[in-house]
This record gives structure tokens, sequence and C-alpha cells, in this order.
């Protein structure tokens, strides 16, 4: 993936990009899945074909018919959020709309953890992945991360806001873990975004 790099730099119409590796199980993982990458872009304007080709150029789409992967497209539009990514507002700015009572919700966290803080981080991950587990309404879980223990996200999707606001707000748990994260400064940048799924597609190359 890291040939990726010099496409996704000259292609104008992404304006934010993200080559990143993937953990085994889901939530927020140390183990690495040899297997499974995910490339994270933003941009304007959507296009009116999806394809690899369209959505990351035509090296890209080439490349992964080579080594014939299986690709999840996920489309998604930025509703809410809050943080930054290498100090810049990732996905734009958010027009404030909400999110209708059975509408999907995709939420991305992430965060660079602070280098003397990451024993206090990890200590607390297997209890929250627990907790994410076994949490009505959260359909899936992905681990993604730029560098493995300090740069770490995952992108999770809810059956509607309602169950997800449960999770993240009503859990002790899940409430006492924020709490840590800012009383101790566990962070030195973090974000949190919901998004609208526009598509959902596989692909088989």
């Amino acid at each position: 993936m890291a040939l990726f790099r010099i496409p996704l730099l000259l292609n104008r119409d992404i304006f934010f990009w993200k080559l990143l590796g993937c953990g085994k199980g889901g939530g927020f993982r140390k183990t690495p899945d040899w297997k499974q990458w995910a490339i994270l872009t933003t941009r304007q304007t959507i296009p009116g074909a999806l394809s690899t080709a369209a959505l990351y150029g035509g090296f890209i789409a080439w490349w992964l018919r080579c080594w014939r992967c299986s690709i999840r497209t996920l489309l998604l539009e930025p509703v809410e959020g809050r943080g930054s990514w290498d100090g810049r507002a990732a996905f734009g700015a958010f027009d404030g709309s909400s999110f209708h009572p059975d509408e999907k919700v995709a939420v991305l966290t992430r965060a660079t953890i602070r280098p003397g803080k990451l024993r206090r981080f990890w200590k607390h991950v297997p209890a929250l992945n627990k907790q994410m587990k076994d949490t009505p309404g959260l359909t899936e879980s992905l681990s993604i991360g730029e560098l493995p223990f300090i740069r770490q996200a995952t992108l999770s999707i809810w059956e509607n806001m309602e169950q997800m606001r449960a999770f993240a707000y009503r859990m002790q748990e899940h409430r006492e873990i924020i709490k840590k994260t800012k009383d101790e400064n566990w962070y030195r940048e973090d974000m949190f975004v919901r998004f609208r799924i526009l598509d959902d597609s596989l692909w088989k190359l």
C-alpha cells in the first residue's frame, strides 16, 4: 500500500487521505490482520459511477486487480463531530443536519495516544472491547490505525442514533473511560465523527 501514496497525493479530487492497517476482532486491537487494509479518503463530490478507479485512480484500481482483492466500500457523509486529524478538519464543515430515528449511523473514533499514557490506555481496552461486543444495536466494529499502539481508530456501525447514544453516554463503564481520557490527558489529538451511510458495497476484483 505504500505505493498508493504518490497517486493519492496527485489526485486533485481527494483533499485528505490515510492508508491504514487493520486489527483483528474490531475495537482497538494490538494484533494486526495481515490480510486486510483500509484506504480513507475525503472528497467534495461523489463520482457519477462508483468504482475503484473513480474513487482512487487508475493505478490503485489496477494494483488491487492484480492481487484479486475483495473491496468493501463505505460511502459516508459527515453529519456531526469534533476534533482534528493531523491538525486538520479532515471531513470539512458539518451541515448541522440530523439523523432519522431508524437510520444507521457510522462512527469514527480516532486518537494519537501520548507515549507516556500508552500503558493506561491499553489497560482499559479489553474491557471496552467487551462492552462494545455485547452492546445492543452495534452491527460491527472495524479496528484501523496509522501507527501500531499509538495512532489508533475504530469505525463502528450502529442500527440507529439512540442505540449509539445509549452506549456512548449512558453506559457507566464507557463514561468512566471517557472521563479518564480527559482528566489524565491520554491523547495528544483526537477526533469523533458521526456519518450517514450513503452506500455499502462489496466488490470482488
